[in-house]
């Protein structure tokens, strides 16, 4: 069926992995060792977008609620795990905390948009849940993996400051009140930059994808502001539940800081 998007084939696909080349090549000439991590990274891409096109493909065919919610409920666990490979942090064990922060989160804004914001009937139809429950999680991810590095990394280098208001009486949330404060902007600003750049410096990906689907321009328009305001929404939400459960973990019972060293890479 001709749908009046240009095909591209193994030729077209070849001539892009150029760009990959080119970047290999260049962490080669200039020792940046990332060429290995390139190599990975492209074969991943590759195949978990494949796999991801051919699992799309079976599930709108079959329109199942319970499938649907289960492979958007994996898609958030192997986030979450993707955040916990990427904060090498041994002592405090904040997979959890961060699971159930994403979890919330993510399918509170994903319901939200596709039902009431939208009007999909019904709600999780994945050819609008999935896509859109897709970039939550891609955005808000890693706005909560700044948030945690940042929290952690700050409650180790102010030990002192923090130890300091705890022997005066401080509770863990006052001693540490500016650490936390500054993860939560942390995560937030990437999202906060986006939205003051959106239109003016770059399309975003959904309203590209749709224009080049010959979408009217305007009603692309609409489903990215949706978008944008919905990545703000779900990165506030996911990053301050992560980040407050988090620091929690990183105090005992009686308010006593437990990062007592640096993590040995």
């Amino acid at each position: 069926m001709n749908t009046g998007i240009m095909d591209i084939g193994p030729v077209q696909l070849g001539i892009a992995l150029m760009f990959v080349v080119i970047a290999g090549a260049a962490s080669i000439y200039h020792s940046l060792k990332l060429e290995r991590d390139l190599l990975v990274g492209t074969i991943r891409t590759f195949a978990q977008l494949y796999i991801m096109g051919y699992v799309l493909k079976l599930i709108f065919r079959l329109n199942t609620a319970s499938l649907v919610i289960m492979i958007f409920a994996f898609m958030i666990i192997f986030a979450a795990w993707t955040i916990h490979g990427r904060i090498k942090e041994k002592q405090i064990s904040f997979f959890t905390p961060v699971l159930i922060s994403m979890l919330i989160s993510y399918f509170l804004v994903a319901f939200l948009v596709t039902r009431v914001v939208i009007g999909v009937d019904p709600w999780w139809t994945p050819r609008y849940f999935l896509p859109l429950g897709g970039m939550v999680i891609g955005n808000s991810m890693n706005a909560i993996a700044i948030a945690l590095e940042r929290l952690l990394n700050e409650l180790r280098s102010g030990r002192k400051e923090v130890e300091m208001k705890l022997s005066l009486g401080a509770d863990y949330k006052e001693a540490s009140r500016s650490m936390f404060g500054n993860a939560i902007r942390a995560g937030m600003i990437p999202s906060i930059n986006s939205m003051m750049a959106v239109g003016m410096v770059f399309i975003p990906g959904m309203m590209t994808g749709q224009i080049v689907a010959g979408a009217d321009p305007m009603l692309a328009i609409k489903y990215q502001i949706v978008v944008m305001i919905m990545l703000v929404g779900s990165t506030t939400i996911g990053t301050l539940i992560a980040v407050l459960i988090t620091r929690k973990l990183c105090f005992s019972k009686n308010h006593q800081l437990l990062l007592t060293r640096q993590n040995k890479h």
